[in-house]
């Protein structure tokens, strides 16, 4: 929409009679600037007053969910775990860049408000003209021309498109924010989960290890009864296949141990065996608090972060309505052009006061022949909208149903721990009884058997019911959407990647750390 064309340039000497009136033209535009497309409103969903848990002396739905809850297990090893990972993960990294790429975005969007193009230009042209060509007698054959001006066109935002792409960027930034929490909430629970993951595999291995010297005991006792003629070999063969079983568990379970050490390093950042040192400490299984904190169903609407996102997804969209929609109306335009041309020459004087030429004015545009596709192209974006809007409902029943769904499993894991522990109590007895009797000739080597393969399975039963009290812990946490708070004030780009960045390109201040405003936000619902 350039206007410095020589037609133009011809026509502006004269003067145009609506020069005097342009700035009314553009008073008169802004003043009547409207907004097309719908405003959005976060959808309304059904969620129960109260938990299925309500009731239950172990959950407190009167205290709002605690806001570093890994602290309860009041582990140091997986308290510093759970920092690292927050520093260094990559995916949580590539996250935070996210939000820096919005930022960018609605720079763009903010920037289409102002005259779209501002261009200086200028150019120097000489020219020769062929003597024999026709029409050139008397003229100047060999001449420069010379042209230095300034263009600018502003289409006013005048049915409040770039007001909505303005709108839909800001959202944007708003939900990759969200989506940073939210990649913040699963990094912090797949931590945890992982090292209760690992600290359950070394309390395997230690009580394999401990059956191990049990049957080992065992077989030394029937190698001795058979010396002694007091039994057959069979027992000897018996005991030997228990023992060596058991010896086989254990290098399946250090393969176990090491592939999740291998997963926690990635969490981590670090390559493969470099978490070693980080996991100095008693070999136990994570202990749950006695009282869990949950709050009340409405609560994850605001805690849970992707919930915020699906939500400021959907806002974004909703003003991407807009801008669709104004493509249905006229734009209109503000062009112009001014600067100074001269041509050189053999007879002609280069007078820069008399050079200066200009052309401006108004353009209307309206594309009403554009056979349905305008119109089809906002049922398209309607379409998407709507999508988003189910989407947001579908995303808190499935986030309430997460909720149930791990405090189902946390309340059945400890009342399976309760018995599973009576369980190995029993077997361990029955062990000690059963060597009695067989060293006395009481019971045959059967009875030793029996009770030392029960005593193996119930122990790892208990320590797989112990896991999955602290798993299904870590699963209600993330799926009350907890952890996010503590990195509010937090930069979400290392330094070492930003100096990286900032070699390459100017950011201005959309680097700046700490973390910029809207990273300290809390993902408080959308009011529109």
């Amino acid at each position: 929409m350039s206007g410095h064309d020589g037609a133009g340039r011809a026509k502006s000497r004269g003067g145009p009679s609506f020069l005097g009136t342009a700035p009314l033209l553009v008073v008169v535009a802004l003043g009547g600037c409207t907004t097309v497309g719908p405003d959005f409103t976060r959808p309304e969903v059904s969620l129960t007053e109260n938990w299925g848990a309500k009731g239950d002396p172990r959950i407190a739905t009167q205290t709002a969910t605690d806001s570093q809850w890994w602290k309860a297990f009041n582990d140091p090893a997986l308290n510093r775990l759970v920092e690292l990972a927050n520093q260094q993960n990559l995916p949580l990294q590539v996250a935070g860049l996210r939000i820096v790429e919005a930022r960018a975005r609605l720079g763009v969007a903010t920037g289409q408000q102002f005259p779209q193009v501002q261009a200086a230009f200028g150019n120097v042209t000489a020219q020769g003209l062929s003597k024999n060509a026709a029409n050139v007698s008397g003229l100047d054959t060999h001449f420069v021309n010379y042209e230095l001006g300034f263009d600018a066109v502003w289409e006013l935002d005048f049915w409040g498109r770039y007001r909505r792409g303005v709108e839909a960027e800001s959202d944007n930034v708003l939900a990759s924010v969200a989506d940073y929490y939210s990649a913040l909430v699963s990094l912090t629970a797949e931590v945890a989960r992982t090292y209760t993951v690992i600290r359950t595999f070394e309390v395997r291995i230690g009580q394999a290890r401990e059956n191990e010297r049990i049957q080992q005991e065992g077989l030394q006792i029937a190698e001795s009864r058979f010396r002694n003629g007091a039994t057959s070999e069979l027992d000897v063969t018996q005991a030997t296949t228990l023992l060596e079983s058991t010896r086989a568990s254990i290098p399946q379970l250090l393969t176990g141990l090491q592939q999740a050490r291998n997963a926690l390093s990635t969490l981590l950042g670090q390559p493969p065996g470099m978490v070693e040192e980080l996991l100095a400490g008693p070999q136990e299984i994570p202990q749950a608090p006695a009282l869990v904190a949950v709050g009340v169903p409405a609560e994850i609407l605001r805690r849970r972060p992707d919930i915020r996102a699906a939500e400021l997804f959907a806002a974004a969209q909703c003003a991407r309505i807009g801008v669709a929609k104004a493509e249905l109306y006229p734009s209109f335009t503000l062009f112009g052009t001014i600067g100074l041309q001269a041509t050189s020459g053999a007879g002609t004087s280069f007078n820069l006061g008399d050079s200066l030429f200009y052309s401006l004015g108004p353009r209307i545009r309206w594309p009403f022949f554009n056979y349905g596709r305008i119109k089809n192209t906002v049922r398209v974006e309607d379409a998407r909208f709507q999508q988003l809007l189910v989407g947001y409902r579908n995303a808190v029943l499935q986030a309430a149903q997460e909720v149930e769904n791990s405090l189902a499993g946390y309340i059945n894991a400890q009342e399976t721990v309760v018995f599973e522990q009576r369980a190995v109590n029993a077997a361990q007895r029955s062990v000690e009884l059963s060597f009695v009797q067989y060293r006395e000739g009481a019971v045959d080597y059967q009875r030793v058997l029996d009770a030392q393969r029960s005593l193996l399975q119930q122990q790892n039963n208990l320590a797989q019911a112990r896991s999955s009290v602290a798993t299904s812990l870590i699963a209600l946490y993330k799926a009350l959407g907890g952890g996010w708070e503590s990195r509010q004030e937090q930069p979400i780009v290392p330094e070492p990647t930003l100096d990286e960045m900032k070699k390459r390109t100017n950011w201005g201040e959309l680097l700046s750390q700490p973390s910029a405003p809207e990273t300290k936000k809390s993902p408080e619902p959308a009011k529109h």
